[in-house]
């Protein structure tokens, strides 16, 4: 299989990050594997093929994370045909590239889409993949598994919702990293006002309401083609517990991570997501459940393998590629 990555950045990648890990594995796997970033692609002027300027992956048996990633950037770049690959994993974060690079934000669904029109394999499907990356797809899925909400830009909604829900979070439509999210106490919350201008500085922000048992954290379950991911038995996924007095469960904010044990409860959300996730071609998404409830879906280069790997020393990373496999196979 001939697979691409495609990043934000190649020079900003760090070894530490779940694409450092699913390049391992294609690497490992006897693939060919390249990184692409948004900035490195062209489109030729004759032939009208999408080409790149690609660095490629290749894992040494001595390689740690560390000097596999090392290795990648310090190769000069090469031209490949985009059009060739059987496959692209989109792993770029579009939120990351709004502020400072705006003409960049959207590339990866954009070549994705072009891609896929030309018989490529895109990881996760690009024509869904504009809506799943906003914070907005989960209110397409049942009730049941997802807490009361409400999305708006309108300050005296978010009061009234406030008023009428009590205890709620308040965090932008398109955000990441546990940016700009706050907690709402009640109606009566003091700085309601300055909290709702920082997340409207963001675009639409969503209002939801607090599920019990959030102040202890949240879970993150990966999913792969609509079921839990998991290799010899063990699945992928971990709880996401705060540290001090930060309610946020973001790893980036400083949450640490602990083993999670998936029960009849994490089946259910599985079940009554599973079907709409495949049709819509999520391929490999991230879920955040607090109780009985999913407050969120990460469909756009999910991340958090690092802590799978370490809580149950095992690497899924290979079951993500091997389905991969499957799909360029499958394709006529």
């Amino acid at each position: 299989m001939r697979l691409a990555f495609f990043v934000n950045d190649v020079a900003t990648e760090i070894d530490e990050y779940t694409t450092t890990r699913l390049a391992r594995a294609a690497a490992q796997g006897g693939h060919e594997v390249w990184y692409v970033g948004v900035e490195d692609v062209e489109l030729g002027e004759s032939n009208e093929q999408m080409v790149a300027r690609a660095h490629a992956a290749e894992f040494d048996k001595d390689d740690t994370l560390e000097t596999f990633m090392e290795r990648i950037k310090q190769r000069d770049a090469e031209r490949i045909v985009m059009d060739d690959l059987d496959a692209l994993f989109l792993r770029n974060e579009s939120i990351d590239d709004q502020q400072k690079r705006p003409w960049a934000s959207p590339l990866g669904v954009v070549f994705g889409q072009m891609l896929k029109a030309r018989g490529v394999t895109v990881v996760n499907d690009p024509m869904s993949l504009t809506r799943a990356s906003s914070k907005l797809y989960l209110e397409e899925f049942p009730e049941k598994i997802r807490p009361r909400s409400l999305v708006t830009r309108d300050p005296e909604a978010i009061e009234q919702f406030a008023r009428k829900v009590g205890h709620c979070v308040v965090k932008p439509l398109y955000g990441a990293r546990g940016r700009n999210v706050f907690m709402i106490e009640d109606e009566g919350e003091a700085n309601l006002a300055q909290m709702t201008e920082a997340v409207l500085q963001d675009g639409y922000a969503i209002v939801q309401e607090f599920v019990d048992g959030g102040e202890q954290g949240d879970a993150r379950i990966f999913l792969l083609e609509g079921q839990i991911l998991e290799r010899d038995g063990k699945p992928a996924a971990f709880r996401r517990v705060p540290t001090g007095n930060d309610p946020r469960a973001n790893i980036s904010a400083g949450a640490r991570s602990a083993p999670l044990e998936i029960g009849d409860v994490e089946h259910g959300i599985v079940e009554a997501m599973g079907e709409k996730l495949v049709a819509d071609g999520m391929c490999f998404v991230g879920i955040d459940v607090i109780g009985d409830k999913v407050v969120e879906i990460n469909a756009e280069s999910p991340g958090g393998m690092q802590s799978v790997e370490r809580l149950y020393e095992i690497d899924v990373c290979p079951t993500v590629i091997e389905a991969l496999e499957r799909r360029t196979d499958s394709k006529p």
